[in-house]
C-alpha cells in the first residue's frame, strides 16, 4: 500500500509540474511564434535538433544508467552504496558533457554555414554549447531523484528553469528582435543556457543534501564501473545513432520541402508551423502520460530484478488499458475542437486542420511513450533504442522520396507512417517480453465507440458558439466526462479497475 502511496504522490507530483511547464511551454511558443513568425520558429526549431543531439552526446546513457543502479541497489539492500554509485555517474556525465559541449563549440561555424546555409551565425552554438555539461550532471542527478522516489526536488528545479528561461527570452526578445532572426534564435539560447546553469546549481545542491545521509561506501558484489558503462555506453551509442539521424532527418525536411517547389523561407514556415505549433499542442495532454511513464523505469526494474513475474504481466496490462483509453479520449478532444483551439491559442484556424489530421496519431505516441519506458525498467532498453533507430531509416528515406513530390502532404504522411511503425513494433517487442494478452473489447473496440458516441452527443447539443477560453474549457470537460459515462455504461471501466490501485 505504502509503495503504492508513493508511485501515486509521485505521480501527481510530476503531472503537476510537467503540466505547469507544458503550459508554460505552450504559452511561451505562441509568444514566440507570433514575436519571430514561422520562418523564425521554423529556424530555430532546426538550431534546437542540432542542440538536441549535442545534448544526446552529453547525456550517453546517464540518466537511465544512475536510475537503474540506484534502483537495483535498494532492491538489493545496499543502500550505502549509493552515493558511492552515483559518485560515478557524475563524473561520468561530467566528462561526456565537456566533450559534447567542446564539439558543438569547434563545430559551430561548420554547422550554421553548411547545415542551415547561414541563415543564422555560430554565435548561438557557441553560446548554447556552454550549457551541455550542466545539463549532463543534472540528467544523472535526475536519475537518482526518480530511482528513490523523491521527485519532488527535481520537479521543483524544473518549473524554476522554465520560468528563468521564459522570462530572460522575453527580455531579451524584446530588446534584440529588431535586429533579426540570428539575434531572435541567439535570445532564444542565451535564455536556455543561463536557465540550465541556474537550474543545475539549485538540484546539485538539493542532491548534496540528500545524498548525504549515506555517509559510508558499502561494496558491492559486482563492479559499479562495468555495471555503469554496460548500461551507457551500449545506450550512448544507440542513442548517438537515433539522435544524429533524428538531426539529419530535421533538417532534410525543410530541404526536401523546397524540391517540391517552394520558397526558402515558405517551406521553414510550414515546418516551423508543423514541428513548433501544430505537435506541441498534439502533446501538451501527455503530460499525464510522461509523468507517470518516467516513473515506470524504476518500478519494473524493481520488479525485473526481484523476477515478480506475476506483479510485471498485472502492471502491464493495467497500464496499456489506461494508456489507450486516455490517448482515445483526447484523439476525440482534437478532432471535436481543432477549429477552437487553433482560434483560442494562435488566433488563427490556419492549423485546425493539421490538429485534426494528426490527432489520431495521439494514440500511437502516447503508447509508444508507455512502452518504452516499460522495456526500459525491464533491462530492454537495446530493443527500444533499435527500433527507434530503425524508425528513423523508414523516415528519412521517406521524407527524402516523398516531400519533393507531395510537399507538406508527404509530411503528414511520413509523421503518420513513423508513429504508426514505432508504436506497433514496440508494441510488439512489450508483448513478447512479458505475455501480456490483448483485450481488444474494453481497450480499442469500446473506446473508440465511446468518442464516436460522445462525439454525436457533444455535436447535437452544441448550441453555445462563443468562443473563448473558458467556454471551450468548459466544453472540453463536459465532452470528457460524457465519453467516461460511457465507458463506465460500457462496463470498459469497472470496479476492479479502482481496485488495482489499492
Amino acid at each position: 500500500m505504502k509503495k503504492i502511496k508513493t508511485f501515486l504522490f509521485n505521480g501527481i507530483i510530476l503531472t503537476i509540474t510537467s503540466f505547469l511547464l507544458r503550459t508554460i511551454g505552450v504559452s511561451f511558443n505562441v509568444y514566440i511564434s507570433n514575436k519571430i513568425g514561422p520562418e523564425g520558429v521554423g529556424v530555430y526549431q532546426l538550431v534546437m535538433s542540432v542542440y538536441m543531439f549535442a545534448v544526446t552526446i552529453a547525456l550517453s546513457g546517464i540518466n537511465l544508467a544512475s536510475m537503474r543502479i540506484v534502483s537495483e541497489e535498494l532492491a538489493y539492500g545496499y543502500e550505502k552504496n549509493i552515493k558511492k554509485a552515483m559518485t560515478k555517474c557524475i563524473k561520468y556525465s561530467l566528462f561526456f558533457g565537456i566533450i559534447s559541449g567542446s564539439i558543438l563549440f569547434f563545430s559551430a561555424n561548420y554547422i550554421s554555414s553548411v547545415w542551415l546555409h547561414n541563415k543564422i551565425s555560430a554565435i548561438p552554438f557557441y553560446v548554447i554549447s556552454v550549457s551541455l555539461p550542466f545539463v549532463s550532471v543534472s540528467s544523472a542527478i535526475t536519475g537518482y531523484f526518480s530511482a528513490i522516489r523523491r521527485v519532488l526536488k527535481s520537479a521543483c528545479t524544473q518549473v524554476f528553469e522554465q520560468v528563468i528561461k521564459v522570462i530572460l527570452v522575453s527580455y531579451l526578445l524584446s530588446r534584440f528582435m529588431p535586429s533579426g532572426i540570428d539575434f531572435a534564435c541567439l535570445s532564444l539560447v542565451l535564455g536556455v543556457t543561463i536557465s540550465e546553469f541556474l537550474s543545475f546549481i539549485c538540484l546539485y545542491f538539493l542532491y548534496l543534501f540528500d545524498i548525504s545521509k549515506y555517509k559510508s561506501n558499502f561494496e558491492s558484489k559486482t563492479n559499479l564501473d562495468k555495471r555503469i558503462l554496460n548500461i551507457s555506453i551500449p545506450i550512448a551509442i544507440t542513442s548517438y545513432i537515433r539522435s544524429g539521424l533524428s538531426t539529419l532527418k530535421q533538417i532534410l525536411i525543410p530541404l526536401r520541402l523546397e524540391k517540391s517547389g517552394m520558397s526558402c523561407e515558405y517551406a521553414l514556415s510550414r515546418y516551423g508551423m508543423i514541428n513548433g505549433m501544430v505537435l506541441p499542442i498534439i502533446l501538451f495532454p501527455s503530460t499525464l502520460i510522461i509523468s507517470f511513464s518516467s516513473l515506470l523505469i524504476p518500478e519494473f526494474a524493481y520488479y525485473n530484478t526481484k523476477k515478480e513475474t506475476y506483479k510485471i504481466n498485472k502492471s502491464v496490462s493495467y497500464i496499456l488499458k489506461v494508456t489507450l483509453i486516455f490517448s482515445t479520449c483526447i484523439v476525440g478532444v482534437f478532432w471535436c475542437f481543432s477549429e477552437e483551439l487553433s482560434l483560442v491559442i494562435y488566433n488563427t484556424s490556419e492549423i485546425s486542420l493539421y490538429i485534426k489530421i494528426l490527432s489520431p496519431l495521439i494514440i500511437f505516441m502516447y503508447l509508444d511513450t508507455i512502452v518504452d519506458s516499460i522495456l526500459k525498467g525491464l533491462d530492454k532498453q537495446l530493443s527500444v533504442m533499435g527500433i527507434n533507430i530503425l524508425d528513423l531509416f523508414v523516415s528519412i528515406g521517406l521524407i527524402y522520396f516523398l516531400l519533393p513530390l507531395y510537399g507538406l502532404i508527404g509530411y503528414i504522411i511520413v509523421l503518420s507512417i513513423s508513429e504508426i511503425f514505432n508504436a506497433l513494433i514496440s508494441f510488439k517487442q512489450l508483448l513478447k517480453t512479458t505475455n501480456t494478452k490483448i483485450d481488444y473489447l474494453n481497450w480499442i473496440i469500446k473506446p473508440i465507440s465511446g468518442i464516436i458516441i460522445t462525439n454525436i452527443v457533444v455535436n447535437l447539443v452544441n448550441i453555445n458558439k462563443n468562443i473563448s477560453i473558458s467556454s471551450l474549457v468548459v466544453k472540453i470537460i463536459i465532452y470528457i466526462l460524457i465519453y467516461f459515462i460511457i465507458l463506465v455504461f460500457l462496463k470498459s471501466i469497472e470496479k476492479k479497475d479502482l481496485r488495482y490501485l489499492k
